[in-house]
């Protein structure tokens, strides 16, 4: 529950709420006394034109630097008997913190005793940008939009958006059970295939969001695994596809990598979706369309992960092989006889 301050409106503020309802004023000023500590009648406009052609001219003056006060803004639109109102409450940041305190705790007062259902809007600035005609345009669009979702209502909505079947043809997107296929284009398609005769050792792919298809990033005929790290974006979601070459146990190893790199809620949520849902027809295209033997497929978060320790464990797993042998527990002692659960057969026989 807020705090209320007790001030309220001085004689002249009351009999000017009833007579400001004509339609002859546009905007009245009101702050609150000194001394006396009542809300208190300031300078007041006259309707000149349309409220939106009035606004900026009146509303902006009225304003003093480092002085709190309310505004009240009367629009064309009537409802409820009479015209509707804006309250505008102006609390610059280099006011005193009483006063600030002051008039917030009582903005309540005034609506009441100005009649709270002939206020249609109310907006709050520190800046002339907040309380201007383009910031209550602002306020009035952001009051209409939906209420924020949660990451998980974000998520299962891009997902319905997935869901929604396209056209289907050679160079388009297309909807398949494991996820939305877009189109590769031909210079990434070009590396991918380069990649996998040998040419190249590392390929990196991103997704347009806004033409919807796979692009080519980069590429590196030779890369080692210690400048892989540096290729993974701290702020964007990428496909790679790397040849980690390396000796394990006395043998050489081509292994062949598909990394798949999201750097958490650093990307937008439809990133996120389009990357997670494209990234299995993906791997199905290297694996089945150009025929690339994926050794292994990573998920990972920042580049960091991938050091030469982490690869060998992922491709190379150790495996326990003194596991020791689940050793039944002894019953307890001088527990007695066995309890007989089936009849011996010549008893059963009588």
């Amino acid at each position: 529950m807020s705090h209320q301050t007790g001030i309220k409106a001085n004689d002249e503020l009351l009999n000017f709420f009833s007579s400001c309802r004509n339609g002859n004023v546009r905007v009245f000023r009101i702050t609150i006394e000194d001394g006396t500590e009542a809300l208190q009648l300031g300078e007041y406009c006259p309707a000149e034109g349309s409220w939106e052609d009035d606004y900026d001219k009146m509303v902006v003056p009225l304003l003093r630097e480092k002085q709190p006060c309310y505004l009240l803004y009367r629009l064309d639109t009537q409802a409820h008997g009479g015209y509707q109102w804006v309250l505008i409450s102006w609390s610059p940041d280099d006011s005193p913190v009483r006063e600030k305190m002051l008039y917030a705790s009582t903005k309540a007062t005034l609506r009441m005793e100005f009649g709270a259902t002939q206020i249609s809007d109310e907006i709050f600035g520190t800046v002339v940008e907040d309380v201007n005609l383009s910031g209550l345009r602002r306020h009035r669009k952001s009051a209409a939009a939906p209420q924020p979702l949660t990451m998980r209502e974000e998520e299962m909505q891009e997902i319905k958006k997935l869901e929604v079947g396209v056209d289907i043809g050679v160079d388009t997107k297309h909807q398949t059970l494991a996820g939305v296929a877009f189109p590769i284009v031909t210079k990434a398609l070009d590396a991918v295939k380069q990649f996998a005769s040998g040419e190249l050792q590392y390929v990196q792919l991103k997704i347009d969001t806004s033409a919807e298809e796979i692009q080519l990033v980069g590429s590196e005929a030779n890369l080692p695994v210690t400048g892989l790290p540096a290729k993974i974006p701290d702020n964007a979601a990428r496909y790679h596809i790397y040849r980690f070459d390396h000796n394990y146990e006395g043998d050489f190893f081509h292994s062949v990598l598909f990394i798949y790199s999201m750097p958490g809620y650093a990307c937008p949520i439809k990133e996120r979706m389009l990357y997670s849902s494209s990234k299995n027809p993906f791997i199905d295209l290297l694996e089945n369309g150009i025929n690339l033997a994926i050794t292994k497929k990573l998920e990972i978060g920042e580049g960091q992960e991938l050091t030469e320790e982490f690869l060998l464990d992922e491709i190379h797993p150790k495996v326990n092989l003194h596991r020791p042998k689940f050793a039944k527990p002894k019953g307890p002692a001088n527990r007695g006889a066995k309890r007989l659960t089936k009849a011996p057969k010549d008893e059963a026989a009588t």
